[in-house]
């Protein structure tokens, strides 16, 4: 069987993410998502998906980020939840 360069770390991040799935919660875009999104997309570099990501998370952990561990790999996502979340 080929596995091409890269395939072994591939497959430890594949199987490290099956097991934050099974964890995760899915926040739909309500009103207090989007209004808390609203919020956070004038601060500087959000874009409006980072926003309404980021607001989903604060509204899923009751307004208390120490609560929740929060993952992305947007650099720009990572230095705005890192204001209150653990980044994995």
């Amino acid at each position: 069987m080929y596995r091409w360069p890269g395939w072994s770390r591939w497959r430890q991040e594949a199987c490290r993410m099956s097991r934050v799935w099974r964890h995760w919660n899915e926040v739909e875009p309500t009103q207090q998502v989007r209004q808390q999104a609203e919020r956070l997309w004038r601060l500087p570099p959000l874009r409006a998906a980072d926003a309404l990501q980021l607001a989903a998370a604060i509204i899923a952990a009751d307004y208390d980020p120490t609560s929740l561990t929060f993952v992305t790999s947007d650099e720009r996502l990572i230095a705005a939840a890192r204001e209150g979340f653990a980044v994995l």
